[in-house]
């Protein structure tokens, strides 16, 4: 269990890292002029590629490890699994919109980018991980008592659930909520110029318990480590990609439209959702 605690946090320890570095407190037009890919994708792409390889050959011996009764037969163990399946799905794409809800309606311009990018995040990361899932085809540990780790076929996914377990959706989604909101974060502590401190704080959080929602799937036998980890590093990237795009281009279409919505008080103690936009004659 120790193991694979450690395996997955050493893997996935680098993304707080690499946000941090990019979110410095240079201008926007400095960001924009930068491409698209950086050395630090570079870095954290052959991070998670060589994780990911690396942990495949152990799959079997870690899932077996983990599914121990020393290990299953915990109580604590099982309502921590619950609770970070659950944080994982549907947690991860319920909370998400909520921050942008919570930010339009208070008036909290940050916490709703945080919540909207968060939720482009998630439905990217989402999207790409369904294709894999279908292509790749890999049974889920439990069909095979965890013994058949290499048991994959093209387009087998489209067959049915116990044919998804490569990547883990439950662990892209928590990642990529923890890449947005880490991201979002480092930004605002950057302009704020105040408590640099607390960019570890909230990297380790949210990378902390996307770790954790993913040791929660291999504890229920429904993931192998090394799709985890694959789920994790789609989850990231996706994040990483969708804060960088949004904050170079400030006036794309989403933003433009879903950013500028205002909460305005109507007649009776109601309420109407507002945009301001640009006229043009």
């Amino acid at each position: 269990m120790r193991t694979t605690i450690l395996v997955l946090l050493l893997a996935c320890a680098p993304a707080a890292g690499l946000q941090a570095q990019e979110t410095g407190s240079a201008p926007d037009s400095s960001r924009a002029a930068q491409p698209f890919f950086t050395s630090g994708d570079a870095l954290l792409a052959a991070g998670f590629v060589t994780g990911t390889v690396a942990l495949m050959p152990a799959d079997r011996q870690l899932a077996r490890h983990i599914r121990q009764p020393v290990y299953q037969d915990s109580r604590t163990l099982q309502d921590a699994a619950s609770f970070f399946n659950h944080l994982g799905d549907p947690g991860a794409a319920i909370i998400a919109p909520s921050l942008y809800v919570a930010g339009r309606v208070a008036g909290w311009p940050h916490i709703a980018k945080m919540g909207l990018h968060g939720t482009e995040t998630i439905m990217l990361a989402s999207t790409i991980t369904s294709v894999l899932k279908a292509a790749f085809g890999r049974a889920r540990p439990y069909l095979s008592g965890d013994a058949t780790p290499d048991s994959y076929a093209f387009l087998r996914g489209l067959e049915g659930n116990q044919y998804k377990s490569f990547p883990s959706g439950h662990a892209t989604a928590a990642f990529s909520l923890a890449a947005a909101v880490t991201a979002e974060s480092s930004r605002w502590i950057d302009e704020a110029q105040t408590w640099p401190g607390l960019k570890v704080v909230v990297g380790t959080t949210m990378y902390g318990a996307a770790t954790l929602v993913g040791l929660a799937r291999m504890y229920d036998d429904r993931h192998w480590a090394s799709d985890v980890l694959a789920g994790a590093a789609i989850g990231t990237f996706s994040g990483i990609a969708v804060v960088r795009y949004t904050h170079r281009h400030p006036g794309n279409f989403i933003d433009r439209w879903l950013l500028s919505a205002q909460v305005l008080p109507a007649g009776r103690g109601g309420a109407v959702l507002a945009w301001s936009v640009p006229a043009r004659f």
